[in-house]
Parts: structure tokens; sequence; C-alpha cells
């Protein structure tokens, strides 16, 4: 067994901007794991966020001695190296046994999921032209700063995209007096649900707090062992595979998560195709698929993820799983 990662970096279409800052390309991590002449093949977005670099990822990675299977893995925490490599073991076991990841799993075979899209935080005059711009899709997912201008946002948002369905993240940027006066009018407004309105860390107000808009966890759930800290505070949990470290991990916080009552939404970084692969088979029947990475890519994967009005289709075999 060989283990190789490289850097890999994607332009934007445009300009991606949220309450941390913005950026025009997305640099990910490509690791291929090669046993008897057959290759798996995994992507991973390090994220600063959470103390992640390209170079402090791969030189985890690096330090995985082969061979290694994905329960092994556990030796890692959970995060983008352990995601890499537990997704590329899933397409090297597929591909030696001639059979999908989904069947290995134990899972129904996955068809399309209507993803999300999307709005760069920007002004209200230029959300609203996104906004325009993208008013066919079924589902938009706004990006907010913080302050009393968010509603400014979400109104200009509405206006551009009257009937589409609108979820919100605010990236830890609010606080409890802030959501106590946007909730009322986001929900008006239609809006079904804010992501981690408030710092991990420091959501202990959402015990109190009347919950008239739903809220999702994001930076609180990273992996099954975050679920005990959410109990009362929230009513959704976003799976992304790089905070649970692979597929393996987000499968059992899915079934832990829906067993404790949550609603499950699958969220993605800034990445190629060959990231969201996997994250298809999470995806299925959750009640919020975000997994829009690849549409806000100048260019992809060979073999990329089919988008259309269905949703974001299934892997083809050339590209992972």
């Amino acid at each position: 067994m060989k283990i190789t990662v490289t850097a890999d970096t994607f332009r934007l279409a445009q300009v991606f901007t949220i309450s941390r800052g913005s950026r025009t390309e997305a640099k990910v991590l490509t690791i291929c794991i090669e046993e008897d002449g057959i290759k798996g093949w995994g992507e991973c977005v390090p994220y600063a966020r959470y103390g992640e670099t390209l170079e402090s990822v791969t030189r985890m990675i690096e330090g995985v001695k082969p061979p290694v299977g994905r329960s092994g893995l556990y030796t890692l925490p959970a995060g983008a190296a352990r995601n890499a490599l537990d997704c590329a073991l899933w397409d090297l076991e597929a591909k030696k046994a001639g059979k999908p990841v989904w069947e290995l799993a134990g899972l129904d075979k996955p068809g399309p999921e209507i993803t999300a899209y999307t709005l760069s935080l920007d002004t209200p005059e230029k959300m609203q032209a996104q906004a325009a711009k993208n008013a066919h899709r079924p589902l938009l997912k706004t990006k907010l700063g913080g302050g009393t201008k968010d509603i400014a946002r979400i109104e200009a948002v509405r206006r551009g995209a009257p009937d589409a369905r609108i979820i919100v993240d605010a990236n830890e940027g609010w606080t409890p007096e802030l959501y106590t006066e946007l909730a009322p009018v986001l929900v008006r407004l239609g809006v079904e649900m804010v992501e981690q309105p408030f710092p991990a860390g420091d959501d202990d107000a959402l015990l109190t707090l009347e919950r008239v808009l739903p809220v999702c966890a994001d930076e609180s759930c990273h992996d099954c062992t975050s679920l005990p800290a959410l109990k009362d505070k929230y009513d959704m949990v976003n799976i992304k595979l790089d905070k649970t470290g692979g597929l393996t991990e987000a499968l059992a916080l899915r079934k832990a998560a829906l067993a404790e009552g949550y609603q499950v939404m699958v969220g993605c970084m800034v990445g190629s195709s060959l990231a969201m692969a996997p994250a298809t088979l999470i995806a299925q029947g959750a009640a919020v698929t975000d997994l829009d990475g690849p549409m806000l890519l100048a260019e992809d994967r060979d073999n990329a993820l089919q988008f259309d009005a269905a949703g974001v289709h299934p892997p083809a075999a050339e590209l992972w799983g």
C-alpha cells in the first residue's frame, strides 16, 4: 500500500465572501492510496477555523504508515486528514470488491438530492442581484455577517428570489440579542433555518432563547462526541466530512443524530466534486443538502458531479465510489 498526497488549487467562478473573509480559489489536498495496482481517491479541505493548514494536514497524512484500514484511522483526530484517508480507503475497497460504496456500506442505492446554492456575503444590492440570477434554484443559502444590516440583506435576497426556499448561515457572527431581533423578521421573510448563530463553545444562550427560527449546529458539531453538548440547544446538525473525519464517522453521526431527534443537514467546504462525492451518500433523505462546492468553481475534476433540476447526482464510478 502506497499513500501519496498532493496540493491542488481550483479557481472560483467569482469572489466568495463569508463573515471571516474572502477567497478567489479553493485549495485542497488530493489523496491517492494505491494497493495491488488499484487506486483509491479522496480529497480534503484544511480549514483555518479548526487550526488546519495545507502543510499541517499534509504532515499528518504523511505520518500515517501503511498498511492501514479505516478503523485504524481513529488514531487521528476528526478533521481533514482523516477525512481524505477514510474516503480514499472506501474508494479503494469498492474498486477491489467491484461494488459501489453505497452497497458496501449497507445503504440504499442513492439518487439525486436538491442542494442549496450559496450566495456570497455582500451589500444588500449585490446580494439581491445574486439572488435574482439564481432565483430559478429551489433552495438558496445566504451568508450573513452580523449586525442589523443582515435584515436588509435578507429582504434584498427575498426580493430577488421571491419563490425560493431560504436558509441562512451566520458563521458564529450573532449575539443572543441579535438573534432575538432578527429571528422574527427572518421567519416573516420565509427563512427556514439559521446555521451556527453564536460562537461554538459560547452557545449556552440557546438553552433559554425561544428558538422561533430553528438553529443548526455547524462549528459546534464535528463528530458523535459533539452530540451531548448540543442537547436542548439545536434543532439540526450539519454533517461535513472534513469535520467528522470521513465517511465512516459521518455515517455514525447521522445515525446517532437522527436517533436523538435532530434533523440532519449535509454540508461542505468549498472543494471539488471529489470532496462532495462521498457526501452524496450521507445526503440521502437529509432535511437540507448543501453540496454546492463544485458549483462555485470555475474548474473541476474530470468526471465531475452532475448538477441539474433534480439536484446533485451521486458520483460516477470514474470519479469515486
